[in-house]
């Protein structure tokens, strides 16, 4: 909701080639005018659904979902470059965690400094994660900022 009806206009969201993006109804009246097999990237792209129709949220929808995330979790300073390189956190570089954060919950990683790094899924609930060995993962890793460089060519 929060979206979809902003005070700088109305935003929708629309399918093309199995991904999702997310503009305006402005850029969307524009886009029309354009062949689809000629358009590339409508708007930003939030996601895309796989071969087995099942939805994947992308790195270039972190700067749109961040701040409306409910279920956050924050990383060490030294944990911070091996999320980026597309690994799981695991709890030795767990700084903190929203509370009452249920397993299998996403969630959106954080810098200490409260920048958003990317995307998760929470492994163990916030009481799992306090009594758990320091080398169990505790947020599997689905996106992350790095995937700009990473998969540059590919990126829409």
């Amino acid at each position: 909701q929060l979206l979809v009806d902003r005070p700088d206009g109305t935003y929708c969201f629309r399918l093309h080639r199995d991904r999702v993006y997310y503009l305006s109804e402005k850029l969307l009246k524009l886009a029309a005018s354009v062949p689809r097999e000629s358009l590339v990237a409508p708007g930003t792209c939030f996601g895309k659904f796989t071969k087995s129709q099942k939805f994947r949220l992308s790195v270039t929808a972190l700067d749109f979902l961040a701040p409306y995330a409910k279920y956050k979790v924050w990383v060490k300073p030294g944990s911070e470059q091996s999320f980026l390189y597309g690994n799981h956190v695991l709890k030795s570089g767990l700084g903190r965690i929203t509370e009452n954060t249920a397993q299998y919950q996403g969630v959106v990683v954080y810098s200490m400094a409260d920048i958003p790094l990317g995307f998760g899924v929470a492994a163990k609930s916030t009481q799992e994660c306090r009594k758990v060995d320091p080398l169990a993962i505790v947020v599997f890793h689905q996106a992350d900022v790095g995937e700009y460089v990473r998969n540059e060519d590919t990126l829409t």
